[in-house]
């Protein structure tokens, strides 16, 4: 609460799934404004409904590519939660200028503008695309962590600290699959998987957002947090909806699943944290925390975390991760299907 007490905050991608999570957890940390920066009236004006008026919402359209308007809204603010990004990897790997555009040089955008207006703190929103990435979505935001983390090295005396958090899929995102999941279930079409097989990381919206506050709570300078999922085979995952559409009733059988492949740039399991990061990490309860790198001559101060010691050593991957059970799986849906099919 004191962290955000009487502040004014931007959120760039603020009516976005996360975005707009992040803004509504935040009315209810003592802010003085809120800023929802993004492009798109129509989200604008939904988020502005489902909210209602409240009197510290300020909502700005506009791009993270354009500078000049970054700038205007990010005039008197102490924090910026910088979530805007091209985010869907088929999107990205067709659109590969578009996903620079967004990612990279938006995100280069933000930190000359946090600099040039003494912002407190920025803290960027990853994602797990970025660990060894294979695709243009996933080069792209690994850029825009190391644009976010070593811009130190343009510092000088000003305050401004900047740190990223990096998690996989959140569950009823615009970017998961299970809004599409469902839809093909209810119609009867053929389910589209990739593979069973394939194992991804899973969190719900407000379980994600919480852990972003604490890792900005947390945060000195330069720290990558990695948050700790549970993991789950697709095929589980398709398994455990069917089966909750059926007890809830939305459906009276389930649909015929239709295996297409890996779409270019995916693969078969998520890499959150890799061998390498873990080297110069700390392991909590909740994440792992990847320190800035010593070598390059900068050692912050204080490093403690609570809870914290050093990371065991090797990667953290989804298909090293213990997958959920199907019954698990239904009890981490079950309420994001009734929010989704009762919109």
């Amino acid at each position: 609460m004191n962290e955000y007490q009487g502040k004014r905050i931007l959120v760039t991608g603020g009516t976005g799934s996360i975005g707009s999570e992040i803004v509504r957890q935040l009315l209810t940390k003592g802010v003085e404004q809120v800023r929802v920066f993004a492009r798109d009236e129509g989200k604008h004006a939904t988020l502005q409904s489902s909210i209602g008026h409240d009197k510290r919402l300020r909502f700005l359209i506009g791009d993270v590519r354009d500078k000049e308007r970054l700038m205007l809204a990010m005039e008197g603010v102490d924090i910026v939660f910088h979530a805007a990004a091209m985010k869907h990897v088929d999107i990205c790997e067709r659109n590969p200028f578009e996903a620079v555009k967004t990612n990279i040089i938006g995100t280069q955008n933000i930190i000359e503008c946090a600099y040039a207006l003494d912002v407190k703190k920025v803290i960027g929103i990853s994602t797990d695309k970025a660990a060894g990435p294979t695709n243009v979505m996933g080069t792209t935001k690994l850029m825009a962590e190391r644009l976010l983390l070593s811009s130190y090295f343009y510092k000088g005396n000003k305050r401004t600290t900047f740190s990223c958090v990096r998690f996989g899929n959140v569950l009823w995102s615009r970017g998961s699959v299970l809004p599409l999941f469902t839809e093909q279930i209810q119609s009867g079409k053929p389910l589209t998987l990739t593979d069973p097989s394939m194992t991804r990381f899973f969190m719900s919206i407000p379980q994600a957002v919480s852990l972003v506050f604490r890792a900005a709570s947390l945060m000195k300078e330069r720290e990558l947090f990695v948050l700790k999922m549970p993991a789950a085979r697709m095929g589980d995952t398709v398994a455990a909806l069917e089966e909750l559409m059926k007890e809830q009733g939305y459906i009276k059988k389930a649909a015929p699943v239709h295996i297409k492949g890996a779409r270019e740039g995916d693969r078969m399991h998520e890499i959150l944290l890799t061998a390498e990061e873990s080297e110069k990490a700390f392991e909590t309860k909740d994440m792992y925390i990847v320190t800035p790198n010593y070598e390059a001559g900068v050692r912050p101060k204080n490093l403690e975390y609570p809870g914290g010691k050093p990371a065991r050593r090797g990667g953290y991957t989804s298909n090293s991760t213990a997958p959920l059970s199907v019954e698990e799986l239904k009890n981490l849906l079950r309420e994001g299907l009734h929010a989704h099919l009762g919109a």
